[in-house]
């Protein structure tokens, strides 16, 4: 008898489970043609992306030629024929790969230039995320435009947080020397203490700070 109880009970399990789908099928079908299409979607955004950064890639080069050769105001602005230029590639692409690449080349070009306020624009919008050098090394070159600004408190914090970011022997302690310095020169002498304490604790094995103890030692000097 309870066999057969069980039994009559998987067969209502199984009545009820075929009634929901026949109850619900219109809306699953919905649910599944939505997931298909956000899939679709997806892949061809994906396509269309990479396509617009080869186009970016390939626009970008002679500008990052002519930046590496130093002619900047030609890197920045083009030719008006084979060369777009560093302002238009980041106009037309700079949701690409490439497109932010050119983001930070405009910005170090116009800091060259010295033109800091829109070497500021260019390195604020430059998204510095995975490479362990180029995205430290980009956001202590904005800390050093703030710097040809005047901004000393926002310097300070952007060549730590650049610091923070390397976390290696070339470039934290050439940050952190930085940030020490301007502070220093505020007359923050602790906090600048704190920093070049970091360098010799953590980056000394950077030869060009073994003296780091000189930076230490003449603020102890200076505070007795």
């Amino acid at each position: 008898m309870a066999e057969k109880k069980n039994m009559k009970g998987a067969d209502l399990e199984a009545t009820l489970e075929e009634s929901f789908i026949q109850k619900n099928l219109k809306k699953i079908g919905i649910i599944v043609g939505v997931i298909i299409a956000c899939v679709v979607v997806f892949l061809l955004g994906r396509a269309y992306l990479e396509k617009q950064n080869d186009k970016a890639a390939e626009a970008l080069y002679p500008s990052e030629q002519l930046f590496q050769n130093g002619d900047y105001e030609k890197a920045l602005n083009g030719d008006g024929q084979d060369v777009l230029g560093l302002v238009q590639v980041v106009k037309k692409y700079g949701y690409t790969k490439s497109g932010n690449l050119a983001k930070l080349y405009a910005g170090l070009a116009f800091a060259n230039l010295e033109k800091y306020e829109d070497a500021a624009k260019y390195l604020k919008d430059f998204s510095a995320k995975d490479d362990e050098m180029v995205s430290p090394a980009a956001i202590g070159a904005l800390g050093n435009v703030y710097v040809e600004l005047g901004d000393y408190d926002k310097a300070v914090k952007t060549l730590v947080k650049a610091a923070e970011k390397a976390d290696n022997p070339v470039l934290s302690p050439v940050f952190l020397v930085q940030a020490g310095e301007i502070l220093e020169s505020q007359g923050k002498a602790d906090k600048a203490l704190e920093l070049y304490e970091e360098v010799k604790e953590k980056y000394l094995s950077n030869q060009q700070y073994a003296d780091i103890d000189k930076y230490i030692e003449r603020i102890k000097v200076a505070k007795k």
